[in-house]
């Protein structure tokens, strides 16, 4: 049986879905709004509606603004290729690729911006509503959002390297409960997920790489979860970004190299960062801000090496190594049973001569640190003008000449009381042990 409150935007008869299927949507969203006017008829009245996108691409120039509960926007495949690679292939070389694009359900965003223009003007799909309740139940699944190229910022780079272009893919700028963004493809956007005031969100087995920023959670939220994500932001921005969120959970996902951090917890409190794989070129992996407190960081794997294709190189988040790869600023935190890989050259070091550090402690109290495990290995590194072999080629090396030394667990003087256990040797850490107890690990042969 057919419904009438399911949508296909090529079947719709305001506007042209290839030439501007914003204007597409925003009809559509008005005709739900014209429609569903009862609040209470049976006891049910607004169900909400689905709108469908199927496989081919779509310009999008007008911005989609959603201010209706219980709408999902689906397509049939999220269709992420890497633009960036493409970009960084000779031009010549273009005619012989299979394909220049990503493809699925796409959504091509160009919309014009101008001049500092403020972040909710250049975003796709731009969600908000005052009044009580709150939003609830917007969903975004099986799509891509492509913002089509990056621009110039002054500095050398290719224009197609900066990570800059003023347009997001979703940004919801209201309080909201039970949104969920599934199966989705992010690229080539200067913020790909902003959410501010986020109640039980669901980001889930998404594809957002190559963007300036991948998931950022703003404002404040509580109880919600960013888990089995493909995740890489650029070097100016975060792979995942959360701020004043009580009760997050950050499990499983694989986030890749390049962001100025795989995770970074502003003023975050009992959340959970969990059996993730996270890989940087930098250290500043992951930073737990601001008072951030009684946190499980538990069972991930960390891998700090260096960057290995040849358009970035020289490109860092502008930490030193003395930052730590897990840096903490909070008190009743739980490090526990996390490997660290820190496979780096020497000579690259910053400032020169430093021994670079693991997990760091630099402000709080009663934070429990234990049974963490760090490998550390002086390399030459190497690198090539193929994304794909170079990084393959760098993650497969597991011998290095050298063993590297590392302070594995550094405690500032402004971190007090706290406990660390076999996480480090004798050598490795430094505590005053006046004011916190340590325990080292076993040394063979002592």
């Amino acid at each position: 049986m057919s419904s009438n409150n399911y949508y296909d935007v090529t079947a719709w008869p305001v506007g042209n879905p290839s030439e501007d299927v914003g204007e597409v949507i925003n009809s559509i969203i008005a005709d739900i709004k014209k429609r569903q006017t009862a609040t209470d008829g049976s006891d049910g009245g607004k169900p909400g509606a689905v709108i469908y996108l199927p496989p081919g691409d779509y310009r999008l120039r007008t911005p989609v603004v959603i201010d209706i509960s219980f709408l999902t926007i689906q397509g049939s495949g999220h269709g992420f290729t890497s633009s960036s690679i493409r970009f960084n292939v000779p031009e010549d070389e273009w005619p012989d690729l299979h394909e220049l694009w990503p493809g699925g359900s796409r959504i091509l965003v160009d919309i014009p911006l101008g001049q500092g223009q403020e972040e909710p003007k250049g975003a796709a799909f731009y969600i908000e509503r005052s009044g009580s309740p709150r939003i609830s139940s917007v969903e975004f699944s099986n799509f891509c959002i492509d913002g089509l190229h990056f621009n110039t910022d002054g500095s050398e780079l290719h224009p197609e390297n900066t990570y800059v272009n003023g347009k997001t893919g979703i940004h919801v700028a209201s309080a909201n409960d039970s949104f969920r963004v599934t199966g989705m493809g992010f690229v080539y956007l200067e913020h790909a997920l902003t959410i501010y005031n986020a109640d039980a969100l669901s980001v889930h087995d998404n594809f957002i790489a190559e963007c300036g920023s991948c998931i950022e959670l703003r404002g404040w939220g509580q109880a919600s979860k960013i888990t089995d994500n493909l995740i890489g932001a650029g070097f100016k921005g975060h792979s995942i970004y959360a701020e004043n969120h009580g009760g997050l959970l950050v499990t499983a996902n694989n986030v890749f190299p390049r962001g100025a951090s795989s995770v970074y917890l502003n003023g975050v409190t009992r959340s959970s960062i969990t059996n993730n794989r996270l890989h940087s070129f930098y250290p500043g992996m992951v930073v737990l801000a601001e008072n951030s407190s009684e946190n499980l960081v538990a069972s991930n794997h960390f891998l700090r090496d260096h960057e290995p294709w040849t358009p970035f190189l020289g490109i860092d988040n502008g930490l030193a190594d003395l930052d730590g790869l897990l840096c903490i600023s909070g008190s009743n935190n739980s490090v526990i049973g996390n490997h660290f890989s820190e496979v780096i050259d020497s000579q690259s070091i910053r400032p020169t001569g430093a021994t670079p550090v693991i997990i760091r402690l630099t402000k709080g109290s009663s934070n429990f640190v234990s049974s963490n495990h760090v490998v550390a290995m002086d390399v030459h590194a190497k690198s090539g003008d193929n994304a794909f072999s170079a990084q393959v080629d760098a993650l497969l090396t597991t011998e290095a000449p050298d063993d590297l030394a590392v302070t594995a667990v550094l405690v500032d003087a402004e971190s007090a009381r706290n406990t660390i256990l076999d996480s480090g040797s004798e050598a490795q850490v430094v505590v005053d042990r006046a004011l916190n107890a340590f325990r080292a690990t076993p040394v063979i042969g002592f």
